[in-house]
C-alpha cells in the first residue's frame, strides 16, 4: 500500500472507530446496528466489514480507540500521589463535556458483566490496569513522603474508581442535580488531606 494510501485508509478506520463509537454509546452492543454505521461513514455493510471482521472486533476496536485516547489525554503511569489524584479529577472534568463516551463506558460496561458478552475481557483487563495504576501512583506517593507510608494503595484506588463509576451513572440519569466535576473534586481534596503524613 502506498503512503497515501495508507493515511487514506487510517483516516477511514478512524472515521469507522468514531461513528462506531457513536451508535454503540446511543444503543449498547445489542441494539446497535453494523448496516446504520455503514451507512453514516458511506459504506457498505459488506465494506465495513473488510475494516472490521465482526460486530465484536469492532466494538473491541472502539473500546480500545477510546482507552488510547484517554492515555494520550492522561498518563496516570508518570504521576505520583497528588498529581495523579488531581488527574484523576481532571479526567472527570473532561468526561462531563463528553457525555457520550461516558454513555458508551457506562452502557458497555453494565452489558460486560455477562461472561459471554463480548467487551467482559476488555472490561475486566480494564479495570486490573486501572486499579493497578492508581495505586502504584498512590504508593509512589507514600515514597516520596506526600502520603502516609502505612496507606493501603489498592483500596484507595477500589474506591476513586467506584466514586468515579458511581458518580458517572447518578450524573448520566441527573445530568441537572449531579453536579460531577465538583463532588469529585472535593472527594479527591478529602482523600488527599486523609493521606496526608
Amino acid at each position: 500500500m502506498t503512503r497515501r494510501g495508507y493515511a487514506t485508509g487510517e483516516a477511514r478506520r478512524e472515521r469507522i472507530l468514531a461513528t462506531a463509537l457513536l451508535e454503540f454509546a446511543e444503543n449498547g452492543y445489542r441494539g446497535a446496528s453494523l448496516a446504520r454505521i455503514a451507512e453514516r461513514v458511506e459504506l457498505s455493510q459488506a465494506g465495513l466489514l473488510h475494516h472490521f471482521k465482526s460486530k465484536e472486533r469492532l466494538l473491541i476496536a472502539v473500546l480500545d480507540y477510546r482507552d488510547e485516547a484517554d492515555m494520550r489525554r492522561f498518563d496516570f503511569g508518570k504521576l505520583t500521589g497528588i498529581a495523579a489524584l488531581n488527574a484523576l479529577a481532571d479526567v472527570v472534568d473532561y468526561n462531563s463535556r463528553v457525555p457520550g463516551l461516558v454513555q458508551l463506558f457506562s452502557v458497555i460496561s453494565g452489558e460486560a458483566v455477562t461472561a459471554d458478552h463480548p467487551g467482559h475481557d476488555w472490561a475486566r483487563t480494564r479495570y486490573r490496569r486501572l486499579r493497578a495504576s492508581l495505586a502504584s501512583a498512590l504508593r509512589r506517593g507514600a515514597e516520596t513522603g506526600e502520603f502516609r507510608a502505612d496507606l493501603d494503595a489498592e483500596a484507595h484506588a477500589d474506591r476513586l474508581i467506584a466514586m468515579m463509576d458511581g458518580l458517572q451513572t447518578q450524573w448520566l440519569i441527573d445530568p441537572d442535580n449531579v453536579d460531577m466535576p465538583r463532588i469529585f473534586r472535593t472527594y479527591v481534596t478529602d482523600v488527599i488531606a486523609t493521606l496526608r503524613p
